[in-house]
């Protein structure tokens, strides 16, 4: 199988209660899917549940990230033929757990990422290669997070899947855009604006925090870290007036009812 001693040895104590050849039938799939002697290991060392998944399973869910886009673009395979390396394999060593989410969770997520977030399929391909994590997503957080970035930050599909939107945690992609936006460095868009003077959002993505905060917040540490915390209590504070306001919406009704149950004829 192209394994070295010392690999065989480390896939050998993986799981001691299985036998040899449940460990031997996965990572020979996990190589069938184009992953290298190296990469297979280590998926099993960060995953070592996978161990216990039927074969059958691991070939099917490739299959399926395939159709998804998962293989560069290439056309459906073939049962007999190994699926290709590249973003598959990027893919699964990022994210093993894709192998156990149901298949119902996956079609949910690729069909909102088309459907209502309307990206191409060429963007739903390159969104899924370089965080195949939307995939474990559920749907209501997820279609959030895109409204978040097209109505309030004022961003398109192109620029989301260029900054790699999804790889970022909403919470923190929150953070920073307001942040900026209170500090006077980002304003939303009006309708129909094309030219603004806002950081792109792959500089508000993938600059650490500190390059983040010296390069375009203009700011420290301790002021962001205030920053986050009197935001954590206004959404708090918002959070329970809104239940305040459920409540009485609720009691309205419930009076209104009654009055209705006591009216004479």
């Amino acid at each position: 199988m192209g394994f070295s001693q010392e690999q065989a040895r480390r896939l050998q104590g993986l799981q001691p209660r299985l036998g040899p050849e449940r460990r031997e039938a996965v990572a020979a799939q996990l190589l069938l899917l184009g992953l290298s002697a190296e990469a297979a290991l280590a998926l099993l060392e960060q995953s070592p549940a996978l161990l216990r998944l039927p074969t059958e399973q691991l070939r099917e869910r490739a299959e399926e990230l395939r159709r998804l886009g998962l293989d560069g673009g290439r056309g459906p395979a073939r049962p007999a033929d190994p699926v290709p390396a590249g973003r598959l394999q990027r893919a699964l060593s990022r994210c093993p757990q894709l192998f156990a989410v149901p298949r119902k969770r996956l079609a949910a997520a690729v069909r909102l990422l088309r459907e209502r977030c309307l990206f191409t399929a060429e963007q739903l391909r390159e969104v899924l290669g370089t965080c195949p994590a939307v995939l474990l997503e559920e749907p209501r957080s997820l279609h959030h997070h895109f409204q978040y970035a097209y109505f309030r930050m004022g961003v398109r599909q192109k620029e989301m899947v260029k900054a790699r939107l999804f790889q970022m945690p909403f919470a923190e992609l929150r953070n920073r855009h307001i942040f900026l936006e209170r500090r006077g460095l980002y304003e939303t868009p009006h309708k129909g604006q094309t030219q603004t003077n806002n950081p792109k959002l792959k500089d508000i993505l993938q600059l650490s925090e500190k390059d983040f905060l010296a390069s375009l917040a203009c700011s420290t540490l301790e002021e962001y870290e205030v920053f986050k915390k009197l935001l954590a209590r206004e959404e708090a504070e918002e959070g329970k007036e809104e239940e305040v306001d459920e409540l009485y919406e609720e009691e309205d009704d419930d009076l209104d009812s009654e009055r209705s149950k006591t009216a004479p004829e």
